[in-house]
């Protein structure tokens, strides 16, 4: 059962405040985040405890606006609302899922999308995935894990889910000082849930599955993949639940091989195929990615469409060179796979890579691998991943299609 601690009154809310050389025009333009360095972090704050709501002012105590703290985190306040006398109750959360809703649903015909993506939405920390009649809430911050109950019955007023899922699972929740948990808040789940996309249907697990059960943010780059694949052989190396490869056999590929470390995405991806009617033209393959595409090499195994889907390689900063040498290596390894004058796909889902990284590596990897190409496609996440323009970290997803030397 979720118990929601009392929504505080704005005379009660404690302040904190920003250090003197601290770049509180950054903030007053759009920037949402204020860093541990950043911040007097006195005995007081200090003491707060994570999620705690505080007026956020600048060193001239001029006010800020709204924001939550979490002495625990690097990330020590997250700006919640301009108006520092903003109350966050179920009404608050349902002006912004209201705004979220608004946007997906002139965007998409059936409710299958990213609800709301954090920042971006006015939520910071939070991710919503919708699945139909089901929801999936990732409460990556500590404020949105304290106040789950009235986000959850906002959810449900504005959405009119009955379903709703807490994923709370993952690095950015470990960053943040919150034990991970995973459990069915409201509703019924009979078993993995129905998604059609791009004329491919996919199943997701709501409970079980990585992240929310699915990757929307795909969802253009599967489609322009598919616009290449027909009559097709298709390899879609870190395939999940049938990624790029279901959308391809959707088509008119000829064939489709997935490959996945996951048994249980794979069988999620058979599940899908039969429900397409492809099954006759789709195997899979259940394997570290890197050695199955070394194995296919040294069977001479050519595709005339190859993609490579990894997870974030460079999850930060720290580990931004061993991340791009991680996508130099799946390029290497994936273009002799290419037959002449194929096609290979190349994603990144790592913030800390830009682009420009990220295509020199996957380029340098291509040329290791004894071929030369042209990119015909730069893809981004779909427009239910919304940027906010002062948060790199917004525009977390790259997608290069290049098609190669004959």
């Amino acid at each position: 059962m979720m118990t929601s601690p009392p929504v505080q009154s704005a005379p009660t809310r404690p302040v904190v405040r920003l250090r003197p050389k601290a770049e509180a025009r950054a903030i007053r333009h759009g920037f949402p985040w204020v860093y541990a360095d950043e911040l007097v972090t006195d005995r007081r704050t200090q003491a707060l405890p994570p999620g705690q709501l505080a007026v956020l002012e600048d060193a001239e105590r001029r006010p800020l606006g709204l924001v939550t703290v979490n002495p625990k985190s690097k990330i020590i306040a997250r700006m919640l609302d301009r108006d520092p006398e903003a109350v966050i109750d179920q009404g608050w959360f349902e002006a912004r899922l209201a705004r979220a809703l608004s946007l997906r649903s002139r965007l998409f015909d059936q409710p299958f999308y990213r609800l709301v993506h954090a920042e971006a939405d006015g939520l910071p920390g939070v991710v919503i995935d919708r699945f139909g009649d089901a929801a999936v809430v990732q409460p990556n911050a500590a404020w949105a894990d304290a106040l789950l109950a009235p986000l959850v019955a906002a959810l449900q007023a504005v959405t009119g889910v009955s379903t709703v899922v807490k994923n709370g699972a993952g690095r950015a929740r470990a960053l943040e000082g919150l034990a991970e948990e995973v459990t069915l808040l409201c509703g019924t789940l009979a078993g993995p849930v129905r998604v059609p996309m791009n004329g491919a249907v996919y199943l997701a697990d709501l409970l079980g599955g990585q992240k929310t059960g699915l990757f929307y943010d795909q969802r253009p780059n599967h489609a322009f993949a598919a616009r290449l694949a027909r009559d097709a052989r298709v390899l879609d190396v870190f395939s999940h639940v049938g990624g790029f490869g279901l959308a391809c056999l959707a088509s008119g590929a000829a064939s489709a091989l997935a490959v996945d470390g996951s048994a249980a995405a794979l069988e999620l991806a058979r599940q899908g195929a039969a429900e397409m009617g492809v099954e006759t033209r789709f195997a899979t393959r259940q394997g570290d990615a890197f050695e199955v595409l070394e194995s296919l090499a040294g069977d001479a195994a050519r595709f005339d469409l190859v993609i490579c889907d990894p997870p974030a390689f460079a999850p930060a900063k720290p580990a931004l060179e061993a991340g791009l040498r991680a996508y130099e290596r799946i390029a290497r390894l994936a273009a002799p796979l290419v037959a002449p004058g194929g096609y290979l796909v190349l994603c990144s889902c790592s913030h800390a890579a830009d682009l420009s990284a990220f295509r020199n590596a996957s380029a340098r990897g291509i040329g290791r691998g004894g071929r030369r190409g042209q990119i015909l496609y730069t893809g981004f996440a779909g427009p239910d991943h919304p940027v906010l323009p002062q948060l790199a970290e917004s525009g977390y997803l790259k997608s290069l299609v290049f098609r190669l030397d004959d």
